[in-house]
C-alpha cells in the first residue's frame, strides 16, 4: 500500500472514530482534558524514541500514567478536573521539551510528535487506529445507554444504584486510546483538531443526540479527504491543512446554526398539540 493510501486510510479511520470519543468529548465536555493528554503524552513520545522503541507504545503508556494522576489529583479537595488537567499538561509538555533539549540527536524530529504527518503512518499505526475503532465501538454498544444517562442526569444515575467509576473508566479510556491514536498522524498538538472539530460542529448542526455520532463522523472522514487533497495539490503540509479544514468545517457549521435552529423551533412550535 502506497504512503498515499495509508494516510487516506488513517485519516478515514480518525473522521470515524471522532463520531464515539468526539461525541463524548463534546458532550461530557473534555475538551481540555483531551487538550492535556495529548500534550502531556509527548514526553513518552520522546523517552522512546531516545531508547528507539515504537513511539506509539511510548505515548499509550505515558497516557496511562498520566489518567491514573490526573484522577488521583482530581480527588484532592478544592481542585477539579480542570485544574488538575491544566497542571498534568504544563508537567508533561514541560518534560518531553527538556528531554527532547538533552537528547537534539532523537531519531525522530521533535516536530513530528507535535505535529505528526499523514504521509509518514505506517501500516502498524493503521492498525492500532482500526483497533481502537473497533474497540470503542463495541464499548459504546455495551455502555452507551448508561454513559448518555450518566452524561445528562448524573444525579438521576447515582439515585438509580448505578455506579460512576465504570463510567468514567470507559470514557477516559475510551478518550486516551484515540488521542494517542491520533498521534502520529497530526501529532499532539493538532491532535485533539481531528477528534473534537467534527463532533462540535454536528452539535451544533443537530438537536438529537443520537445524530451526532453518524454526522461526527461523516464530517471528520470528509475534512480529513479534503485536507489531504489539499496537501497534495498545493504541496501544503498534511497535517496543517487537515486541521485548517476541519477548523473550517466547525465555523462553517457553528455560522450556519441560526439558520437551521429557527426552522426547527418553527416546526415544533406548528406541530399540533394532544387534547
Amino acid at each position: 500500500m502506497t504512503y498515499f493510501a495509508l494516510a487516506s486510510l488513517e485519516l478515514a479511520l480518525l473522521g470515524l472514530l471522532s463520531g464515539v470519543a468526539g461525541t463524548l468529548i463534546v458532550l461530557r465536555r473534555r475538551s481540555f482534558f483531551a487538550v492535556a493528554l495529548s500534550h502531556a503524552t509527548f514526553p513518552g513520545g520522546v523517552v522512546f524514541a531516545i531508547l528507539g522503541w515504537n513511539l506509539l507504545i511510548g505515548q499509550a503508556l505515558f497516557a496511562a500514567v498520566l489518567v491514573l494522576l490526573m484522577t488521583l489529583l482530581s480527588r484532592v479537595p478544592g481542585q477539579g478536573r480542570q485544574v488538575t488537567s491544566g497542571v498534568v499538561l504544563s508537567f508533561g509538555f514541560a518534560l518531553g521539551t527538556l528531554l527532547a533539549a538533552l537528547n537534539p540527536g532523537l531519531g525522530v524530529p521533535v516536530e513530528a510528535l507535535l505535529v505528526g504527518s499523514p504521509l509518514g503512518v505506517t501500516a502498524t499505526d493503521v492498525t492500532a487506529t482500526a483497533a481502537v475503532l473497533l474497540a470503542s465501538l463495541a464499548l459504546a454498544l455495551v455502555f452507551g445507554r448508561r454513559v448518555l444517562f450518566h452524561t445528562f442526569d448524573p444525579v438521576g444515575f447515582a439515585a438509580a444504584g448505578f455506579r460512576t467509576w465504570p463510567v468514567e473508566l470507559v470514557v477516559t479510556g475510551v478518550i486516551a486510546a484515540s488521542v494517542v491514536v491520533a498521534m502520529p498522524a497530526v501529532g499532539a498538538i493538532l491532535g485533539v483538531a481531528v477528534l473534537i472539530a467534527p463532533a462540535a460542529a454536528a452539535r451544533a448542526l443537530v438537536d438529537r443526540v443520537e445524530w451526532i455520532p453518524p454526522l461526527a463522523a461523516v464530517l471528520g472522514v470528509a475534512g480529513g479527504a479534503v485536507g489531504l487533497w489539499i496537501s497534495r495539490e498545493f504541496s501544503v503540509a498534511a497535517g496543517g491543512s487537515v486541521g485548517l479544514v476541519l477548523t473550517a468545517i466547525f465555523l462553517l457549521s457553528t455560522l450556519a446554526r441560526p439558520l437551521l435552529r429557527p426552522r426547527a423551533r418553527g416546526r415544533a412550535a406548528s406541530a399540533p398539540h394532544p387534547s
